[in-house]
Order: C-alpha cells, then structure tokens, then sequence
C-alpha cells in the first residue's frame, strides 16, 4: 500500500461536494491521483480508495480529521475551490455581514488551508496551490466597466478581488518553494452560474487537470479554463 502512495500523487480540494470540486475530484481519482475531498457533509467517494472525504469548512480551523487523512504524504496539489455568492443589491440594500462573510470564505478559507498545508505541500517537489478565482474580482476589467449592469454583489466582487491579492502574498513569500495561481473557471453551468453559462463543470475539471500537470514554473500565473476567454494579469488586476 505504501508504495502505492509513493507513486501516487496527492491532491487536497475543497468545495468538493459538487460543482467544479466534484467534477474535479472525480477527474482526478479517474486519472493517477489520489484526493483528499473536502466537504461540509459526506459525499460519496468516487474510485476505489482513491478518494478520502473529510468534513471541512473553510471557515473554520483546520481539523484533525484533513490532517489525518494528509498524515506524512507530501500534497503535490492543493485546490482552494471552496467559494460564496451573494445576491446582488444596490447599496442601500447591502448587508455589510455579506461581504465579511464572504471575505471569510473565498479569502480566509484559503489562507487557512494554505497555512495548515504548507509543510505538506513544501514536500513535495513541485507543489502548486490553486485558488479558483473569478473574473469578476478584476480591479482593471471592473474599472473599465466590463461586467457593469450585471449585478453583481460587492461581496462578491470585493472578495475575490481580495483573493487575487491572497494569490499575490502567497506567491511572493513562497517563491521557489509553491507555485500559487488563481484560476478562473469560465461561465460554468452550475448553482452560482450564471445565465447563458456554457461550461459544464467536468469540462472544466478535465482542463483544471491539465494545468495541474503542467510543470510551467510561473508564480503567480492567472488564466481562465474557459479557452475563449483572455488570460494573464488582466483577470486579477
């Protein structure tokens, strides 16, 4: 068994009990990983003891049950996929608690993994943090009135501005040790799609999978699985 684990890479995904983070670890588990999914209630395991299902919220500290399951492995791959919306209001109808709510999730949660995380991920030879971010927490796309009329919330938009920042300071202090990148997903047709979204969440794991593959050395990179769109720093700043 131990050395089927030596030859078997470690992935750890969070938000994985559906969408993109389901789509992914059963990409995975499909391929030459084994995963750690990371879940607010049990899922299913997908492959024969490939997949590990832990409970975990990002909102909470790390517990012992991720880490058990981590034990000595080095995590070759950890993606930060775990993510909240809120419904978009005008200002006057904006819940500050939203946005703090959300700056919890799709920013603290991340930080959290990362930072439970990091000695696993530093034994691995070429580990790679994944933040799944979104196009709309471009500073310069948002500025220029891109996405203007869509609606949608500051918690939100501020938040996943926020996480490209995360992304920034993350890279930065690990330079030559985790490569940290933030990875938009496309319009994809899941609960927080939205309308006329056309990328199902198993094409997006399957070039999700690609990139984690990829042995490009770049920190912080930005790029967008939907192929149509544009990629490069223009999706964070």
């Amino acid at each position: 068994m131990s050395g089927e684990h030596d030859r078997r890479r470690l992935a750890v995904v969070t938000g994985a009990g559906r969408g993109l983070g389901a789509a992914l670890v059963d990409r995975l588990a499909a391929g030459d990983w084994d995963v750690i999914a990371c879940v607010r209630t049990p899922r299913v395991p997908a492959g024969p003891g490939r997949v590990v299902t832990v409970v975990q919220d990002v909102r909470d500290p790390v517990g012992a049950a991720l880490l058990a399951a981590v034990g000595e492995r080095p995590v070759d791959a950890l993606v930060n996929n775990a993510g909240v919306g809120a419904p978009g209001r005008p200002l006057a109808e904006c819940d500050p608690q939203s946005i703090l709510h959300a700056v919890d999730v799709n920013v603290a949660g991340p930080l959290r993994l990362t930072q439970a995380l990091l000695p696993r991920l530093t034994a691995a030879p070429a580990p790679i943090v994944v933040n799944v971010t979104s196009r709309l927490g471009s500073l310069s796309a948002q500025a220029a009135g891109e996405f203007a009329g869509r609606g949608t919330s500051y918690a939100y938009r501020i938040s996943k501005a926020a996480q490209n920042m995360l992304t920034i300071a993350l890279a930065q202090e690990l330079a030559g040790r985790v490569r940290c990148w933030a990875v938009h997903p496309g319009s994809l047709t899941t609960a927080m799609g939205v309308a006329g979204a056309a990328t199902s969440p198993e094409r997006a794991a399957d070039r999700l999978a690609e990139l984690l593959d990829s042995a490009d050395p770049a920190s912080p990179r930005y790029l967008s699985l939907d192929r149509s769109e544009r990629d490069g720093p223009a999706l964070a700043w």
